[in-house]
């Protein structure tokens, strides 16, 4: 009998739809150039790649500033582009990949005018 409740917690867990998704964006964005967002290093230029999952206006001392959540499954890291309103292409739910230094502001991990290809 606790036999079949360790299976249906394991099977439970598994069949979780955040993991499950998760799981999905690590291996649709684990490529040769690019780190995982949990891993890449503060203040040295890297690659990172995944998914935009908000992007929105908000503007930063007076100036415009587009910023967009990057969720690879490892973690997320905010975008900001300054002086932009809008970008063609950033978009919720595109991948793109990024290239610039990470740092942090109020815990919160950020690229600032990151290079970056939008993937299709």
């Amino acid at each position: 009998m606790a036999e079949k409740s360790r299976l249906r917690q394991a099977l439970s867990r598994w069949a979780s739809t955040e993991d499950q998704h998760q799981r999905d964006l690590r291996a649709t964005h684990a490529v040769e150039d690019a780190l995982p967002i949990v891993d890449a290093p503060h203040r040295e230029l890297v690659t990172v790649r995944g998914v935009l999952r908000t992007v929105t206006l908000r503007p930063r001392g007076g100036v415009p500033a587009l910023e967009a959540d990057l969720d690879d499954g490892t973690g997320v890291l905010t975008l900001v582009w300054l002086g932009r309103r809008r970008i063609a292409g950033i978009e919720p739910g595109r991948s793109v990949t990024v290239r610039g230094c990470i740092g942090e502001q109020n815990g919160v991990p950020l690229m600032f005018n990151p290079r970056y290809e939008l993937l299709p």
